[in-house]
């Protein structure tokens, strides 16, 4: 006599907890974008109730009315000093890159390289941008050279860094096994360490998109002092010496919003480059 086997059970379980992933990562990726469109509101709301109900003066704290008011009658002037702050911040962002992967190729491939050259890029970065600006806007005749390379400085630094640990971190047996089948040094940087920088070479990016933002906000504010009027940071400065502080709000708002455009813009290329094999980005079921 033989006992039947019982009938599967587990099925509909199984079912019901994978709904309930579902419906849970549903509501994160609500949530993600809700929040912080929620707070961004009460934020404002509570903003413009206590310049209402406090009555502060508008020379001291603009209300958020005013300075959307003052964004829409000065717009010409503020979209043309946006695109020359973001031209340069682009601009320094893509020397760093190339210079700062050119550079930590080559020290991955001397030793003698990296010892001569890293020493003075760490003192680049150790120096204050501040206090360099009015140095390269003596020697320099265009200003916005002088605060391109400004920038360039302070974003360099992150790229070198970075993709130098990142070439150096490829696995030591996939380097022996290269090794073993006669790999050239161009094939073993392709194919092996290209690869294994690329994750690291992004997290710089992302550090570099910020900083190359505030080198030429610094840089414009220390050159732009010779009434260059540079971009947004120069028309800043010249807003508050005016004590028109509804542009001045407006101009530091636009700062704020290029800076997370250019990080929502570089985790963008993270993402798109890391979201199909590296662990960092691979969505799983909580």
């Amino acid at each position: 006599m033989t006992i039947a086997d019982p009938a599967p059970v587990a099925a509909p379980a199984m079912d019901a907890e994978e709904a309930v992933r579902q419906r849970q990562a549903q509501i994160n990726r609500v949530a993600k974008w809700t929040l912080p469109s929620l707070v961004m509101v009460l934020s404002i709301l509570a903003w413009h109730l206590y310049v209402t109900i406090g009555e502060v003066p508008h020379y001291i704290l603009p209300g958020p009315l005013l300075v959307a008011q003052q964004a829409v009658e000065d717009w010409g002037l503020l979209w043309s000093a946006m695109m020359i702050t973001t031209r340069l911040t682009l601009l320094a962002l893509a020397m760093a890159v190339i210079g700062g992967v050119a550079l930590a190729v080559l020290f991955t491939q001397s030793k003698w390289a990296e010892m001569s050259f890293f020493p003075y890029a760490v003192i680049l970065q150790v120096t204050p941008v501040i206090a360099v600006a009015p140095l390269l806007q003596i020697y320099v005749d265009s200003a916005f050279v002088a605060a391109l390379l400004c920038a360039w400085i302070v974003a360099f630094f992150p790229i070198l860094s970075n993709t130098t640990i990142g070439l150096k971190s490829a696995d030591h047996n996939l380097q022996d096994l290269f090794s073993i089948y006669g790999a050239s040094r161009w094939q073993r940087l392709r194919y092996l360490q290209g690869p294994a920088a690329l994750p690291f070479f992004l997290g710089g990016l992302k550090i570099a998109g910020g900083l190359a933002l505030i080198g030429a906000v610094v840089a414009e504010f220390v050159i732009g002092r010779a009434g260059t009027g540079l971009g947004l940071a120069s028309t800043l400065l010249e807003a508050s010496y005016r004590f028109n502080f509804g542009r001045l709000y407006a101009a530091l708002l636009l700062i704020s919003g290029l800076g997370i455009v250019i990080f929502a813009c570089t985790s963008l290329i993270s993402h798109l480059l890391l979201r199909k094999w590296h662990e960092s980005a691979i969505k799983r079921d909580v």
